[in-house]
């Protein structure tokens, strides 16, 4: 059984991806700063699970307490979640982004070097990408070295610094690693224990709008209703957190049995896209009635369209997505009713 360290796994995807690890025969060890997440939510895991799971409270930026995590973890494996995550705020916080994001990363590698931790799965972004004359992103298209925002390009900055230490030779047992460039997560487990509960604004359009359906906001704000899009509204691509876990898990799989030294970059989505309008109707589909809107301006650093080519995600990892949309809208909805006020 291998035993496998989750940083912010006490958050919306990580917590997920322990509930999956688990059920698949996984030990998994959380740390977490819970500044964007809740210590509820790892009691509500192990409340699905049935199982106790280790927990580490800790900040990655603190470089001795992250060796101390490793020197009594034994780990096999790392998924890197743990980081600031806000694209409209890495816009107007960037060095904030830049030293906590990189920094964290580079203490888990060091850790990792130190300890012989060669499994590291990262958790990537699709905000990577940038070129507004692509519409349907390959792994391919970050060649430019160009990301949509301060939030995409700390990501960015990650992987080359994954790929750096992969190709060096500081690894006495090498390092494999899978860094998954993930769209818009939405949905939560069918349990309605767990699922999205953002801090203060949301980033991210589900929790905005069933925010709106339990009353904790007036309306949806839609962020441009100009764009060159069909309703005017942006295009992306979603995907179920229940799939993007299950992604995280057979990454895991997929590295172990890789050489020594590799790593390859794999996008998770459905490999369509979806505008903000047609999110906010299966959410109405499911809630029963209209929800209210308003269009605002657009937000710095959003592209009008992108969507995942996955070609590489069903070749690799034999990955697939099982969720539609209104499965989406239904999971989340039934997570935000049965919690009104998230973990709080």
């Amino acid at each position: 059984m291998k035993k496998i360290l989750v940083t912010g796994g006490a958050g919306y995807i990580g917590s997920h991806t322990v509930v999956d690890l688990v059920l698949n025969g996984f030990q998994v060890h959380i740390c977490d700063n819970f500044n964007n997440s809740s210590p509820k939510a790892v009691h509500a895991v192990e409340k699905i699970l049935g199982v106790n799971i280790p927990l580490t409270k800790l900040d990655l930026k603190d470089k001795s307490a992250v060796g101390n995590m490793f020197e009594h973890g034994d780990f096999d494996g790392v998924i890197h979640f743990a980081g600031l995550k806000a694209v409209g705020e890495s816009t107007s916080k960037p060095l904030a982004y830049y030293e906590n994001n990189l920094l964290s990363t580079l203490n888990l590698l060091d850790a990792c070097k130190k300890y012989n931790v060669q499994n590291f799965v990262f958790s990537s972004s699709a905000t990577v990408y940038s070129d507004p004359a692509v519409v349907a992103y390959d792994e391919e298209t970050t060649k430019t070295g160009k990301a949509s925002s301060p939030y995409g390009t700390s990501k960015l900055e990650q992987e080359w610094i994954l790929e750096d230490c992969v190709n060096g030779a500081e690894f006495p047992a090498g390092l494999r690693v899978v860094s998954l460039r993930y769209f818009n997560p939405i949905g939560a487990h069918s349990s309605s224990m767990i699922g999205e509960d953002p801090r203060g604004i949301p980033n991210n359009l589900a929790p905005f709008i069933t925010q709106v359906m339990v009353g904790r906001r007036e309306f949806l704000s839609v962020f441009g209703g100009d764009y060159a899009t069909e309703d005017g509204t942006c295009i992306r691509d979603y995907i179920h957190v229940t799939d993007l876990a299950r992604g995280h898990r057979l990454a895991l799989e997929y590295i172990e049995k890789q050489p020594e030294n590799s790593m390859e970059y794999i996008n998770l989505g459905s490999g369509k896209g979806s505008s903000v309008l047609e999110v906010l109707h299966a959410f109405e589909a499911t809630y029963g009635k209209s929800i209210p809107y308003k269009i605002v301006s657009r937000r710095p650093g959003d592209l009008p369209e992108f969507y995942a080519k996955t070609e590489k995600a069903q070749r690799l990892l034999n990955f697939k997505t099982e969720y539609s949309l209104d499965d989406m809208a239904r999971d989340s909805w039934n997570w935000q009713k049965s919690n009104p006020n998230g973990f709080e």
